[in-house]
């Protein structure tokens, strides 16, 4: 086979996949055939929010194998940060993702960014043949998972969700035991009970020089800046806020449930039944900057359970804000972040110690292999999109105070027109999401 250049492979993406388990679900070994980067070669990459997440990929530094070209941040400052920490020049520091995606020497984005943006920019990479590296939550919606998926496998994209536990050894083994059979059947699942997002709606102040807001607020609605809103743990910040985030719901849901998922077996589908216990939600409205537990005790009412299509049913309660207990006919595993406990304890007498690379360094790593090899990630956006619909159907049945039924295949409530329509969110005008990626 004659060899292909670097930026030949990495533009002419995956090809040959196959379905398995369901209509969306994409074999990770099916993909892409073809020669991988050169040993010499590097992927260029462009860190797309400057913050507190997107610091931490710089920290412990990325692989040889790759260069951060461009650092893009809404807010100049945090962008300049990054930019001194990589060593690259002013000019390649920018406020506006757009910007990035139209250049030669991007091959890959890493999205840091609040939750509200990330369906935009994941879906325009893909179509500018950027792949894709992007923080969990997933999505503000049902939705925008769905076309993330999509635009991932048209254009033969490699998408990799920042579910970490995925990298993390104990984790890998633990749900690998539960998913093997281990404790056979499982009846129960006990996750820990989040709450879902209130109402943000702080005094207006002075907008920062440095900052383009309206580009920040995006496609949700446009609200006063505030110090706090625009920190990730103000009080409260954006990560509470209905407008930009699903709560802690998504934010630590997004691997409570997640290991879940992976754990079943479950990554190509999902429940069946959201099970609500109480009167709708009633979110608090935090008109002036407080401490976070108000709401944080609020919003964790209603109670809330899933059930199975195989009679498996997941209850939120206490545990673990990382991890989940599985019963089942022969015992139980409690899987938390970095370690795996059981009853009996002979079950987990192999699980690996951790070794090597921090989980979140480890989950990088795949991304980039996977990139060379053509091979989907441990955390594709398939099964990142069904992690992120747990924690969606919990708030929608929140905000209803009523139990639900769900069609994990067709996307779509049973009989239930008012929660369909909370599938989808509005957007402002300028930020909306493609109808057909």
């Amino acid at each position: 086979m004659q060899h292909s250049s670097r930026r030949t492979f990495l533009k002419s993406g995956l090809i040959g996949t196959m379905c398995l388990t369901s209509q969306h679900f994409i074999s990770r070994s099916a993909l892409a055939q073809g020669d991988r980067p050169g040993a010499n070669d590097r992927v260029g990459v462009a860190l797309i929010g400057c913050g507190r997440r997107g610091q931490s990929y710089i920290d412990p530094g990325l692989p040889p194998r790759t260069q951060i070209v461009v650092a893009c941040d809404v807010h100049r400052t945090r962008a300049e940060l990054a930019a001194r920490k990589v060593n690259i020049t002013e000019k390649d520091v920018v406020q506006d993702y757009r910007r990035v995606l139209d250049r030669k020497d991007v091959d890959a984005v890493m999205i840091a960014t609040p939750e509200h943006w990330h369906a935009l920019i994941a879906i325009a990479a893909c179509q500018a043949g950027k792949h894709v590296y992007v923080e969990k939550p997933l999505t503000l919606c049902v939705v925008e998972g769905r076309r993330m998926v999509e635009a991932a496998r048209k254009y033969r994209r490699i998408v990799q969700v920042g579910s970490q536990q995925r990298s993390t050894v104990p984790n890998r083994d633990g749900c690998a035991l539960v998913r093997g059979g281990a404790i056979g059947h499982v009846q129960q699942v006990i996750a820990p009970n989040l709450n879902s997002p209130w109402i943000v709606d702080l005094p207006a102040e002075p907008i920062p020089a440095e900052l383009d807001w309206d580009m920040w607020c995006g496609p949700s609605p446009l609200r006063p800046y505030h110090s706090n809103l625009f920190e990730c743990e103000g009080k409260p910040g954006w990560m509470e806020s209905r407008d930009f985030s699903t709560g802690n719901m998504g934010n630590w849901g997004g691997h409570a449930f997640d290991q879940v998922q992976w754990a079943l077996g479950m990554d190509a589908t999902g429940p069946v039944k959201v099970l609500v216990d109480g009167p709708p939600l009633d979110p608090p409205r935090y008109t002036e900057p407080e401490s976070r537990e108000r709401g944080w005790q609020l919003c964790r009412r209603p109670s809330l359970a899933f059930e199975y299509a195989n009679g498996t049913r997941m209850e939120l309660s206490t545990g673990s804000i990382s991890g989940a207990i599985f019963i089942g006919e022969k015992g139980k595993v409690e899987i938390r972040r970095g370690s795996v406990h059981s009853n009996p304890q002979e079950l987990i007498e192999n699980v690996q110690l951790p070794d090597g690379p921090s989980y979140t360094v480890a989950h990088i790593n795949n991304w980039f292999d996977s990139i060379e090899s053509g091979q989907l990630p441990v955390a594709d956006v398939e099964c990142g999109h069904r992690t992120a619909t747990i924690f969606h159907l919990g708030n929608i049945g929140r905000q209803l105070g009523r139990n639900l039924r769900w069609d994990p295949v067709a996307e779509k409530f049973v009989g239930d027109d008012e929660a369909n329509q909370l599938l989808d969110r509005p957007r402002r005008k300028g930020f909306e999401l493609p109808e057909k990626v």
